[in-house]
């Protein structure tokens, strides 16, 4: 079971999925290609769930930070022997740039290596275990990677370096000097998509940068605010872009699922889907912190999602997923140990089928804020 603390967990988006990355190094949640879809790795809820890791061979020191106005995340280790930088990032899509942020993304975790001074022995470890920790998926070396199949998901590693296959793991150590980069990426499609692929490294190199500068234009284009805590409110303005399902505009309330209200209770909810009030108040935090442009998304996602059944005998629901989906059936997966050993861990979220009559104040307020815009 994890017992990494929530609060050392990073957050990368590509505005349709969520990674998080431990101070470890550690890919512990992925989830393709949907905030909602079943986990690739899935070690937040349980070790035999799934990780990726990079991180240096024995002791080492981490500082960590987000590239300037971006949720690209940089880690750097220092080691008796040298440095090195990690740098994580959900691909957003080619030349996105302000509010096209997350259009086309193309489902690609991207990890570069760069040797910043000395020589570094670096240990990698890929585990994809799909469907919340199910499958044990079938890998197999490709020409510069690793291909992992094990039911409709298609998932291929871009490796530099030669990984040795132990059943469903694969695993390397190799050193990193100044000014090497060694670029890694995992790429999923499903097998009525355009196959994923093995890419090559001045792919990943442009498509990098080009994450890099999608962030950032979308910060210079919205965050103008300039007051009190100003960096914060500028942060947790990309985080709540970062929460945002783009091919629709829901605005979810997490990346995750089942991590415990408190230690020791069963209240271990699925928060991956978009709450008439909650996702509210996020789309006024975004007007004040960002832009109404997303905001102007969100509405339009949230009443054509409630006038679909919406009327005299059917009240207005108050959450949907991020496709606008009504039915939520919530189940347990019992083979999952949850967070710190504490369970259930859930899926789904049995709360749709509650009724909340405050919902309705919410989303007129919501069509208020927005008529000021015009």
């Amino acid at each position: 079971m994890s017992t990494v603390p929530i609060a050392e967990h990073a957050l990368l988006s590509d505005c349709h999925s969520a990674v998080l990355v431990t101070t470890a190094g550690s890919v512990d949640w992925l989830s393709f290609p949907r905030f909602d879809s079943p986990s690739v790795f899935g070690r937040l809820l349980d070790d035999d769930a799934g990780h990726w890791s990079i991180r240096p061979v024995g002791a080492g020191r981490s500082q960590r930070r987000y590239r300037d106005r971006t949720l690209v995340l940089e880690t750097e280790w220092r080691t008796e022997t040298g440095t090195i930088r990690v740098t994580d990032a959900l691909a957003l899509g080619a030349g996105n740039r302000g509010h096209a942020l997350g259009v086309g993304s193309p489902h690609l975790l991207m990890r570069e290596i760069t040797g910043v001074d000395g020589e570094v022995e670096v240990d990698i470890c890929y585990r994809p275990r799909p469907e919340y920790g199910i499958l044990t998926p079938l890998l197999a070396h490709v020409d510069g990677g690793v291909t992992a199949r094990g039911d409709a998901e298609w998932l291929v590693l871009t490796t530099p370096v030669h990984l040795d296959l132990d059943g469903s793991t694969a695993r390397a150590r190799t050193k990193v000097t100044k000014n090497q980069t060694l670029t890694f990426a995992l790429h999923r499609s499903t097998l009525e998509e355009h196959p994923a692929h093995v890419w090559a490294q001045e792919q990943l190199t442009a498509r990098l940068a080009d994450t890099v500068e999608g962030w950032r234009s979308w910060s210079e284009l919205h965050q103008t605010y300039d007051g009190p805590w100003r960096d914060l409110v500028h942060h947790s303005g990309r985080v709540l872009q970062a929460l945002t399902f783009r091919p629709s505009g829901a605005i979810v309330a997490a990346a995750t699922t089942s991590l415990p209200e408190r230690t020791g209770g069963e209240r271990n909810w699925d928060y991956r889907y978009s709450w008439v009030r909650d996702a509210s108040f996020t789309m006024e935090a975004l007007w004040v912190a960002a832009c109404p442009d997303e905001a102007g998304d969100f509405f339009a996602f949230m009443t054509t999602a409630a006038a679909a059944a919406i009327g005299p005998d059917t009240p207005l629901q108050i959450m949907f997923g991020v496709g606008g989906e009504h039915d939520l059936t919530e189940r347990v997966l019992p083979h999952l140990r949850g967070w710190r050993g504490i369970r259930p861990v859930r899926v789904g979220n049995g709360a749709w089928t509650q009724q909340q009559i405050d919902v309705y104040g919410e989303l007129l307020a919501a069509a208020h804020r927005l008529l000021k815009k015009t």
